[in-house]
């Protein structure tokens, strides 16, 4: 079967620390589909320290994601790895990057891998734009969930 890729890139703001947002983004749990305002479940397999496999189910949607994690502490940064579903292979690529003292940003970068005979460069480049902003507008809800709880009467 054909395939092709689409690559894209966003950043997202973070009023924390770089180390503090690693932390945070990587704290994966089994209300994660929550956060994104989705209703379902994570199951979390860890193998060992920086790997681990998580299982999507989200009401309404028909296939259970699971995907490859790997966690890279030392640069903060984790890859996604699709393993089955629509997208099988797609990678995405995180990275955390410091900006001062308690502000930050996540670099991100899509390598989604669609099958199918490839549509035209144009039609590829929109595809990109378009998902770039449903991502980005999920990192936009999960900056915030950041703050809720790092902001919290608890701290």
């Amino acid at each position: 079967m054909e395939s092709y890729s689409v690559r894209y890139r966003f950043s997202q703001p973070f009023n924390v620390s770089a180390q503090t947002a690693y932390e945070w983004c990587t704290d994966f749990r089994p209300d994660d589909p929550a956060r994104m305002g989705e209703e379902g479940t994570r199951k979390i397999k860890r193998f060992n320290e920086d790997t681990l496999i998580l299982t999507d189910a989200v009401k309404g949607k028909r296939e259970r994601k699971q995907r490859l994690v790997r966690l890279n502490p030392e640069r903060m940064s984790w890859t996604n790895t699709h393993l089955n579903g629509t997208n099988k292979l797609s990678q995405f690529w995180y990275e955390v990057v410091a900006d001062g003292p308690q502000s930050s940003h996540l670099e991100f970068t899509g390598l989604q891998v669609n099958y199918g005979r490839p549509p035209t460069l144009a039609r590829i480049a929109k595809m990109a734009e378009e998902l770039a902003v449903v991502d980005s507008g999920g990192w936009l809800l999960l900056a915030r969930e950041m703050h809720r709880d790092l902001s919290g009467p608890e701290r």
